[in-house]
Parts: structure tokens; sequence; C-alpha cells
């Protein structure tokens, strides 16, 4: 019998010393944060035993429609808005949101291109009445600065001069057009403008005309492993997401 008993304690003692199984974290973000989250990937991998973290982006709209649709995923990263939505729909864990980061809008010439004047309301309408073409993210895509770029134009009263030489992008890189020599100018999100090679970053917009776009994550509903999915989201909203998130132009928010 103490045998026995001897066997099954040592039996028990293995199994709570073995780490671990490793789990897949999948992430869906808008196309914003993606780089901040592929920045921080490796060292969140090597830190937590092998978990692995996949990541697919879109716009906010497309997620959201993708969320409601029953795609399976962990990890949400969106507006605060969306977040809320989907919470209320039972998408997501309630009191999961952790609001991460703010980003403002860009805009960009290819490299080696005069770098225009956006230092005012004035100066930036002059600007994009110049411009030969102008790319922006097509607001019909559901993409947040779409929309916003798409309601200045009309209050600068140069949406029907624009349109007719607007560079509609679908979703993802508003700058690769520009650095292919597609288009002129490029309006984003700072955050997708930095990664994109072959541009001169003119600046951002003027406070006048300035809009962030906050962003926040939470875990979804049917996670397979919220435990892994909330370290994540915590390790995003700690000291080494928030060195990343201010070097690809992002704002920390509730730091």
């Amino acid at each position: 019998m103490m045998k026995l008993v001897s066997c099954i304690a040592l039996g028990l003692t293995l199994l709570a010393a073995r780490p671990a199984a490793a789990e897949t974290v999948k992430v869906l973000t808008a196309g914003a944060f993606k780089q901040v989250i592929l920045a921080l990937v490796p060292g969140f991998e090597a830190a937590h035993r092998g978990d692995h973290i996949t990541v697919d982006n879109d716009t906010v709209g497309a997620l959201v429609k993708r969320v409601d649709g029953g795609e399976a995923f962990d990890l949400l990263v969106l507006t605060p808005a969306a977040i809320d939505a989907l919470t209320g729909r039972g998408r997501l864990a309630p009191g999961s949101r952790v609001d991460l980061a703010r980003v403002g809008i860009g805009i960009v010439v290819k490299a080696g291109a005069p770098v225009p004047d956006i230092g005012t309301t004035a100066a930036v309408t002059r600007t994009l009445l110049d411009a030969s073409s102008i790319a922006y993210l097509d607001p019909a895509a559901g993409g947040s600065s779409g929309i916003y770029v798409a309601g200045m134009l009309q209050r600068l009263g140069i949406a029907d001069v624009v349109a007719r030489k607007a560079v509609l992008v679908p979703g993802g890189l508003v700058g690769q057009p520009v650095a292919d020599g597609k288009a002129a100018i490029g309006i984003h999100q700072i955050s997708e403008l930095l990664p994109v090679p072959g541009l001169t970053y003119v600046g951002p917009l003027p406070p006048e005309l300035q809009s962030y776009t906050t962003y926040a994550g939470a875990i979804a509903a049917k996670a397979a492993d919220p435990g892994v999915a909330t370290a994540f989201l915590r390790f995003l909203a700690g000291a080494e997401g928030v060195q990343v998130l201010k070097a690809k132009g992002m704002e920390p928010v509730g730091h």
C-alpha cells in the first residue's frame, strides 16, 4: 500500500512539474494596430513557454462582420465602441476590455518628392487641391481613417475635386500606392504609414483637423484559452507595449 501511495504521489509531482501545453492565440486586429502586435509577439512567445500568437487584420467594419458571423478567435483589438457593441451581443467576455492606445492621421509623399506644407487648415487644403492624386482608405470599406478623411474633405469643401483624383484603397497600407508612384499623397493613420518603405512622412494633420482613433483589446467569449489570451492582452498594455506603441507612431492611453 505504501509503495502504491508513493507511486501516486510521484506521478502527481511529475504532472505538476511538467510545463503546460503550449497554446495558440488567434488575434484579430484593426490594421492600425497590427505593427504593434507583430513587434511584441516574439517577446511574448519567448517568455510564455512557446505559446504561439497568430495575427489577422482587417478594417474595423469588416472585423465586426466577421466576429458577428461566428469566426473563431481569442483576442480582438478594435475601437472601444465596436468592442462594447460586440460585448453587448455576447461575442466578447464582459469586463475584459482594456484600452491600449490612440493614433492620429498623417500625410506622406514619395521619398524624394517635395514636402508640402500641412501646418494649418489652409495649407492642407491648398496641398490637397494642388496634388495630382491622393490616396486614402475607401470609406465604404469601413476603415476609421477613410470615413474620417471623407468627412474632412466635405467640411473643407473640396470633396468633389478630390473625388476626381482619389486613389481609394480598400484596405491595408495606404502608403503603398504612394511608394509605387500611383498617388502623389497618402493620408492615413500614422502607425500604418511609418512601416512602408519608400515614403517621406510629412507629419500629422494640424490640431484643428486632427482626429484620433482609440484602440482597445478584449477577450472572446468563447476563447480557446482565455488565460493565455488575457496574458497577451496584459503584455500589450505593459511597459514593453508602451515602448513599441511610441515607436510605431501611437500614443498609449491609461498610463
